[in-house]
């Protein structure tokens, strides 16, 4: 074992597990192969509203290689309903979700029936066997539509198309929104449309159930092996440890499976039945189908302000969309965003109030950003018009109202308390990197000369509550789970290092953050580290990774556990050198006695003892292993400035990206690599939604971009060069400083991309382009402002 005193955190590394994804050495979900393996397939309503009058599956079964089909029907007894986590309110309308639906389904593509076959090929074409007559129904799909008197219902049987209403409101500490407005003298009231995205993540869904003996283990494309093991359980009648859920390397998932799905349900109820494993595996299509989709939401939203533009109060008005169903936690993603609102801005007052509501549309749930995207969408927006109206410079309207560095920690009216950032330093690292003060005399220039290409310049400042948790907190907010997250460390007998982490990571990096971390605190090599995940066999407790929470939450469960590795081995290393443990420091990867550097011992001098055991202190265990669980106090705050400079064509319509800049402060880098490619994975998808993605139903209710033809996420040739740089202020609440990036980008980007072409687009009389802003809604903008051309 090599010890060094070079420091990993902060390092640049190449990941890890890079080597075997890259090269294909490694198993996907589809990969699992096992001895009498059956392919199951699942057919899907073309309807988004109807009745189902009758399924004969029998045509199926006489299919060659078909072993068994069947409906909602034939499992009505025992297949249950499908859970959601998250009950915002107490008297949350939460109507059964079968995973295969009896008698009436509510979503275009709604699985109704299942084909298990010995090969794929065959599932498949036997679907085109089952007889499945229909009666269509009426189908609601606008959210205002939904809220109407004498509206078509979802659920019948509820009564209403609403879900909940959940408010929040600052004159419960008597600040409220009508006080702001009593003292307003600007008011800015705007409606903003969040569009509805789909997850796009690279590798499908794929489940596979083998039953064994009773023992069932499940492989599945999952974010959250633990708690779908939890499910499981609960759901199917099996004792939670005769059920063994791996998550093996997962191809993305961007919240998008963060999930307990049909299918995985599907696929259990199918390798029951038949008593052999089953595996099903959906197209692209089914993903974009009936795999949980993102956003779609409307926003209402009033901003008060004084003349010197200092703000006074903001209200916040949602209505959300549910989609047909509720899914695990998509009543709370508008709720997380309920506590963003305000930004990171001194509002003294507040409201918000949102309305979860029933369509005939794929449910939606958490997507990457999971509520914060839509509220700083909004409160940036609003802020770049009051700046408008008030005449002021973007960024001067923000610095006159954001928290200075030195009123840190700072309590914001939504009730959280922000420890530590500096948006001055992040803002003005932007403004250079970008060369704003230059791009705004060029933009001058070009609308005094009439050029048809005009120049736009946005501004996103932000900040998000990441690190799911405290548990209390989660608690209060009728959260089902908490917000812990639990970590073990195995020292070998020859100093090798195994860490057992109960986050389930689905390209974020944890094998080689996690390596760096231990490296630094056991004094070991990095190469010396291994990390297992994903396995409830291997890490047996755990709530996986959703909510940029793996490293701000597992990562210092991680640390605590290392440092009770340490505190063992500090008895044992001083025991060894005939000194009190107290005469120990820990320092260059070793335990030195001070004054006396070279007598030393290491971790793995230590660890070699304790697996002898010929010579330990009196009551020390045979063992330098130790576990440890993290619960957080407060969420994490990281922050940033992301600037975007656009080039409008206001004769055609398209936007080219010229310049972006992101300057991210997330506290104390591990490693500067995942950083930076976490953060333009986040902007890509946050440019996606500005620009390029839309999932759109026709009046009917049938999902028209159900391929990649139709929704359009960008390719690398779509996306602009991004300039990214950090400052760094260590969070205050826990020993690593760390506050998350995996969502950061993605929250930032989206109103930083459409206030640039917003900007452009002023002098024509434009205040909003609608999401995406594809070429036609931008010319369509330019034109119905009715200048043509000219300038107001």
């Amino acid at each position: 074992m090599t010890v060094t005193d070079d420091r990993e955190v902060g390092r640049e590394r190449l990941r890890k597990e890079d080597a075997r994804l890259i090269t294909g050495r490694t198993r996907w979900t589809d990969n699992i192969t096992l001895p009498g393996l059956l392919h199951m397939a699942i057919l899907r309503s073309p309807y988004a509203h109807a009745r189902i009058v009758s399924i004969d599956t029998a045509p199926a079964l006489a299919r060659p290689n078909v072993v068994a089909a069947f409906s909602g029907a034939d499992v009505a007894d025992v297949q249950g309903s499908l859970p959601c986590a998250w009950p915002v309110t107490e008297d949350l309308v939460h109507p059964d979700r079968p995973p295969l639906a009896v008698g009436t389904v509510r979503h275009h593509g709604e699985a109704v029936a299942v084909v298990v076959a010995r090969d794929q090929a065959a599932a498949l074409d036997a679907l085109e066997a089952i007889e499945v007559d229909y009666e269509p129904l009426t189908p609601v799909l606008d959210l205002e539509q939904a809220l109407a008197e004498g509206s078509p219902l979802v659920h019948p049987d509820k009564g209403t198309n609403k879900s909940y209403t959940w408010v929040f409101d600052s004159a419960q500490a008597g600040t409220g929104t009508d006080v702001a407005a009593a003292d307003a003298e600007v008011v800015i009231e705007r409606r903003y449309v969040q569009q509805r995205l789909i997850p796009a993540f690279m590798e499908p869904r794929s489940v596979v159930v083998d039953p064994g003996a009773g023992d069932y283990t499940i492989w599945s494309a999952t974010q959250i092996p633990h708690i779908l093991r939890v499910f499981y359980a609960l759901l199917t009648g099996t004792p939670e440890h005769k059920v063994r859920v791996i998550a093996p390397d997962v191809g993305g998932g961007f919240g998008g499976k963060l999930q307990v799905t049909p299918e995985e349900l599907i696929t259990f109820m199918a390798a029951r039945r038949v008593g052999r494993p089953v595996k099903y595996t959906e197209t692209r299509s089914d993903t974009m189908l009936s795999a949980h989709h993102g956003r779609d939401m409307i926003q209402d939203v009033r901003l008060t302000a004084r003349r010197d533009g200092t703000v006074t109060g903001i209200s916040v008005k949602l209505i959300a969309n549910m989609g047909a169903y509720l899914g695990l936690v998509g009543p709370g993603v508008p709720i997380l965003g309920a506590f963003m609102y305000n930004g990171i801005y001194k509002f003294p007052a507040y409201r918000f109030e949102c309305s979860g509501v029933f369509t005939n549309t794929t449910i939606t749930d958490a997507y990457r950003g999971a509520g914060r995207p839509e509220a700083t969408f909004a409160v940036e927006r609003a802020m770049d018009d009051l700046a408008v109206e008030l005449g002021v410079d973007p960024i001067e309207i923000r610095r006159r109202n954001w928290i200075k560095r030195e009123e840190f920690p700072f309590t914001t009216v939504a009730g959280l308390v922000y420890d530590s950032g500096d948006y001055d330093a992040a803002t003005d690292k932007a403004l250079a990197l970008l060369g704003y003060h230059e791009l705004r005399k060029e933009q001058e220039l070009r609308r005094a000369s009439g050029d048809p290409v005009q120049l736009g310049i946005g501004t996103s400042t932000y900040t998000e509550m990441c690190g799911l948790a405290p548990s209390r907190l989660l608690g209060a907010l009728r959260y089902a789970a908490g917000g812990w997250e639990t970590a073990s460390v195995r020292v070998l007998p020859t100093g090798k290092v195994e860490v057992v982490t109960g986050t389930s990571p689905h390209g974020q990096g944890h094998e080689t953050a996690w390596s760096q971390i231990v490296a630094d605190e056991l004094g070991v090599a990095f190469d010396d580290v291994e990390v297992l995940h994903g396995d409830t066999r291997t890490s047996h407790k755990g709530l996986d990774t959703y909510g940029s929470r793996s490293l701000a939450v597992g990562g210092i469960a991680l640390v605590e556990a290392c440092r009770k590795v340490r505190d063992k081995a500090r008895t044992v290393a001083a025991h060894m050198l005939e000194c009190s443990p107290d005469d120990l420091e820990f320092t260059g990867g070793a335990f030195r006695v001070r004054g006396t550097p070279d007598a030393a011992k290491t971790v793995a001098d230590a660890a070699f003892a304790v697996f002898a055991a010929h010579d330990l202190p009196d009551g020390v265990e045979a063992t330098l292993d130790a576990d440890a669980t993290f619960d957080p106090e407060t969420f994490s705050f990281p922050h940033g400035t992301h600037l975007c400079a656009v080039e409008v064509d206001t004769q055609t319509g398209h936007v080219a990206i010229r310049k972006y800049v992101a300057v991210d402060d997330v506290g104390k880098v591990i490693n500067p690599t995942i950083v930076e490619g976490q953060v333009h994975g986040g902007v890509a998808q946050g440019i996606a939604q500005a620009l390029h993605e839309e999932a759109v139903y026709d009046e009917s209710g049938t999902l028209v971009t159900g391929s990649f033809v139709d929704y359009t996420p960008p390719t690398a040739a779509d996306l602009p060069d991004i300039v990214t740089d950090r400052t760094e202020t260590p969070a205050t609440t826990h020993p690593l400083g760390v506050k998350g990036v995996g969502e950061a980008g993605a929250i930032a980007a989206t109103p930083a991309v459409v206030n640039a072409i917003v900007d452009a687009l002023r002098p024509f009389g434009v205040s909003d382009v609608p999401m995406p802003c594809t070429p036609e809604r931008v010319w369509r903008a330019i034109r119905t402002a009715g200048t043509e051309g000219g300038r107001s």
